[in-house]
């Protein structure tokens, strides 16, 4: 599966960030502005494709834009243009999904029976996904969530969070109320319970 940001309706790093920076463009894309980031990574933990990153360098997450400069500019995302074999399509999204309903009948009609569409169900998995996938014979083997993993604002006395870490090796016994009072505990807790999906 493409690494791709799928640009979904409901957007787990849209819905994560506190600052803001990450918005909905009017095209549908989403995107981060890099001068509102304050790199907390709440959106890296949100994200259940694993597509955004962290730039050492700006202090600030990263992820793919859909092309938006290009899109502003009617050119459409390099990805698509750059595609050989017209794999990566791009334009209006019903459009595209009337398309890709014709080739799976297609690809059913040619024996692959379990030829489906990932993300295309503007009432399934996310709202939908502004970048959809055609697989065989489902999307779980190649890693791809299939149902949505909410990020959760709970924290649990695991190996992951740096407060309960710090509990568990002799010093005061942990609880939410003390890592706060660490000034610690809700970034920790969230990003905690974010990356573990663990309540």
């Amino acid at each position: 599966m493409s690494d791709v940001c799928k640009h979904c309706a409901d957007a787990g790093c849209l819905n994560a960030c506190p600052t803001g920076a990450i918005y909905r463009t009017e095209h549908g894309t989403v995107n981060i502005n890099q001068d509102v980031c304050n790199g907390c990574r709440y959106c890296i933990s949100a994200c259940p494709f694993g597509v955004v990153s962290f730039n050492e360098t700006t202090g600030t997450a990263k992820k793919c834009t859909f092309c938006n400069d290009r899109i502003h500019n009617g050119l459409g995302p390099a990805c698509a243009k750059a595609c050989p074999t017209e794999s990566i399509q791009f334009g209006f999204r019903d459009e595209l999904v009337a398309r890709a309903n014709k080739r799976v009948e297609t690809l059913k009609g040619m024996g692959f029976k379990n030829a489906q569409l990932y993300g295309a169900d503007s009432g399934g998995f996310l709202g939908g996904l502004n970048a959809f996938f055609l697989c065989w014979p489902s999307p779980r083997p190649t890693g791809c969530p299939t149902t949505r993993s909410c990020p959760r604002r709970t924290c649990s006395p695991t190996r992951c969070c740096p407060s309960a870490r710090r509990s568990s090796s002799g010093s005061a016994p942990w609880s939410p109320s003390a890592a706060a009072g660490r000034g610690r505990g809700t970034s920790a807790c969230l990003s905690c319970s974010l990356r573990t999906g663990r309540s």
